[in-house]
């Protein structure tokens, strides 16, 4: 079983959309707590939903419950906490929120974890693939950059 991690900032379009067009690539999960700002340009949760399938007939699903909290992401982007109280403190939510149970394997597999940030050293896309992956040996885990 295989999953794939993606952030769309720093990439244009096409090349966002070219990275998803893959045949072992099946939906993309957006995990994003927000995903309707005007910001997030052609991934804005509506139009995203439109252009993947349009574009490169791929399904959209949103599950916030992979996301961090307001609070949590709030605190950590405005310098008031580190990376490493941040990543302590989500992987303790997503397990709270047992998310390896929310998660169906069928869901998963083939599925694109997707977030903001343009790699996933400090993101929660990765934080929760990994996560998944210690709870379902089978998983590999893909970043496209």
């Amino acid at each position: 079983m295989k999953v794939f991690t993606i952030g769309f900032t720093r990439k244009t379009a096409e090349q966002f959309f070219g990275l998803l067009d893959r045949p072992d690539l099946k939906r993309v999960l957006d995990i994003r707590l927000n995903n309707t700002s005007q910001l997030a340009g052609f991934t804005r949760s509506a139009d995203l939903r439109f252009f993947l399938r349009r574009v490169i007939g791929k399904d959209y699903v949103h599950l916030p419950q992979l996301a961090p909290t307001a609070d949590m992401l709030k605190k950590y982007r405005d310098g008031k906490g580190d990376w490493t109280a941040y990543e302590r403190d989500f992987l303790a939510l997503i397990s709270e929120r047992r998310v390896e149970e929310a998660v169906s394997a069928e869901l998963l597999d083939g599925a694109c974890l997707l977030c903001s940030e343009a790699t996933p050293e400090k993101c929660h896309r990765r934080l929760v693939a990994e996560y998944l992956a210690q709870r379902r040996h089978d998983l590999i885990i893909e970043h496209l950059l």
